[in-house]
């Protein structure tokens, strides 16, 4: 029996992952326990969870690998200060002493961190490349013997775009494009330039898009980034700021669009979402431009993806759409945090030469890979609340909260294992009526209190997608979009034609219009018997009911803060927002029966 614990940290989104045999057992992101979004701390509390999930000691663990190189990314900063040389020279005062009191001998930090709780700690410490354990994530978590892989982020160590090739338990890396040039460091420059916080608000971006159109693209690819035949790219460093300076872009960029960046409390213009139309665009040609290179470089039908940016579902699916690949698999945790995971594999499969077994599934469980809590720990939390609940049969629960959902309540749902990745999957998932064309509004404003535009998700039975989607994609994660079949969409009125910008929310578009984007897309949830029978159950049962197999769901966390982990973040979410009633297990809340002060 082997035990392999893997380690994201200290720049965002900090998690552990632990594998046992080459199998994932478990995966926690640590702002899920500490509270604090993108919480980038050492993250012993999902270490100290994860062992204790699995009544492990820590030397028990036989391997822990770290999920980059410090002293190549400690080289590409010294590297990139000198060549800007004296440009740069305070965010280098600023940078220097951090670097070189804590993030360059990571090795000891990592060994301080875990003897603070640990005191016999006394295990060997590995350390993976940053887009192998990005890719490693991927592919090993695949169905696929051999497949392309393509990584795209903000920057690992000195890697932005890197391109590999897998097969059993080799994984190769082909190709690189290194820093400053990046599609990650674009989008999140265009992101801070919308006024969204950087690392946090790119999904926001490519949420406002379909508002706008994209009027900039033609500019974005003339003064911003060049686009070669091969694939690769080049970004015109005339226009940034991200590697001399404390700021994503200077002046020049903000010149090419003719305003000033946008203030976070700013109200967001048309013109704003012109900007995220474009840039979502380049994204989409360059990825397609990296894909059509790719496909010449080995002859396969599979497409691996990983990396920051293979969470634009938008793009993904515009890829998948091209016919270049058969198939494609991106990680649910694409991301940083799914680079603890990408380690772990990474050390089993290459460093230790297992080979990959069982290609008949993916490996990722559903994404259901956090901590799970039984009826002694819901009812303490939910008493040392001040809760007021009643417990019920499985069985009735569900025709309950199915009937109560399509008489228009908003349910907290929490059932199982916690998800892992950015996406509530029907485990911490607040759930609602797709069919209210009223319910997108209330559950941005009263809910999540966040911006109106923001799109929600469809949960939807896996067997009924094609029904309700053109061209389905059976895909459990949320990481692709659909459109909605023609024959459930509503015709436009003639007098709601000219409307633009934000007016085009009050558009009835489909029987769903809830979860029906303005251009008809969804960022569709297939819900799998096998994976979620509870959730499965309870949409078939809404199904029943109405005759749609569908429910909004969307992460149970309010704005700013983490998908909720315990019963009491359940309750405490749920008392601060307008939530009708919380489900945690077999037990069931009502806020009017609540002791509300």
């Amino acid at each position: 029996m082997t035990y392999i614990l893997g380690i994201s940290a200290f720049y965002h989104d900090s998690a552990a992952a632990l594998i046992k045999n080459g199998e994932i057992v478990s995966a926690v992101q640590e702002e899920r326990l500490t509270r604090i979004k993108h919480d980038h701390r050492f993250p012993i509390n999902a270490i100290d969870n994860i062992l204790k999930q699995n009544n492990l000691s820590i030397n028990q663990i036989d391997h822990i690998c770290f999920y980059d190189k410090p002293f190549l990314k400690f080289e590409r900063l010294l590297e990139t200060y000198l060549s800007h040389v004296p440009i740069g020279f305070s965010s280098f005062r600023k940078s220097m002493p951090i670097w070189l009191k804590e993030k360059l001998f990571q090795k000891n930090l990592i060994t301080t961190e875990f003897k603070k709780v640990y005191p016999s700690f006394n295990n060997q410490i590995h350390f993976s490349e940053h887009h192998l354990s990005h890719a490693a994530s991927a592919f090993y978590t695949s169905k696929f013997r051999e497949s392309l892989v393509l990584t795209v982020d903000g920057v690992g160590e000195w890697a932005t775009t890197t391109i590999s090739f897998g097969n059993e338990n080799d994984l190769k890396m082909l190709k690189e494009i290194h820093y400053p040039h990046s599609i990650g460091l674009l989008y999140s420059s265009f992101t801070y330039y919308l006024g969204f916080k950087i690392n946090d608000g790119e999904y926001k971006v490519m949420g406002l898009a379909p508002y706008g159109k994209p009027i900039f693209k033609d500019i974005i690819f003339k003064k911003l980034i060049i686009l070669k035949k091969d694939g690769s790219f080049k970004l015109n460093q005339d226009f940034f700021q991200y590697s001399t300076g404390l700021k994503m872009i200077n002046k020049r960029f903000e010149s090419l669009f003719g305003i000033q960046t946008r203030k976070s409390n700013e109200k967001l213009k048309q013109i704003h979402m012109d900007i995220a139309a474009s840039v979502q665009a380049v994204i989409e040609d360059v990825l397609i431009g990296i894909i059509d290179h790719m496909k010449g470089l080995h002859p396969t039908n599979n497409l691996c993806m990983a990396g920051g940016v293979a969470l634009n579902c938008v793009a993904n699916s515009k890829i998948l759409k091209s016919k270049k690949f058969k198939n494609i698999w991106v990680q649910p945790a694409a991301g940083d945090a799914g680079g603890a995971i990408g380690a772990a594999l990474a050390l089993w499969h290459i460093h230790q030469n297992n080979k990959k077994i069982e290609f008949d599934k993916e490996k990722m469980n559903g994404s259901y890979l956090g901590p799970s809590f039984n009826s002694s720990e819901i009812e303490r939390d939910l008493s040392n609340c001040g809760a007021v609940f009643t417990k019920m049969n499985e069985g009735d629960l569900i025709k309950h909260t199915a009937k109560l959902l399509s008489e228009g309540k908003i349910f907290g749902w929490f059932q199982g294992r916690m998800e892992f990745g950015p996406r509530a999957l029907g485990n911490r998932s607040i759930l609602a009526d797709p069919r209210n064309p009223e319910m997108q509004k209330i559950l941005n404003l009263k809910i999540k209190f966040r911006e109106s535009f923001r799109p929600f998700a469809p949960s939807i039975l896996s067997e009924d997608i094609e029904e309700w989607f053109e061209e389905p994609i059976s895909n459990s994660y949320m990481l692709f979009v659909s459109d909605v079949s023609k024959n459930k969409r509503k015709q436009i009125p003639e007098k709601s034609k000219n409307l633009k910008g934000f007016e085009l929310l009050d558009i009835d578009r489909s029987m769903i219009p809830s979860v029906t984007h303005i251009d008809f897309s969804a960022r569709v949830q297939a819900v799998n018997y096998n994976l979620n029978k509870k959730y499965y159950n309870l949409i078939n049962e809404f199904k029943k009911i109405t005759n749609c197999p569908i429910l909004i769901n969307t992460s149970f966390n309010l704005k700013d803060e983490p998908i909720v982990c315990k019963p009491y973040d359940a309750y405490k979410c749920f008392m601060a927002s307008d939530i009708d009633y919380l489900v945690i297990e077999n037990y069931i809340l009502s806020k009017q029966d609540q002791n509300i002060i």
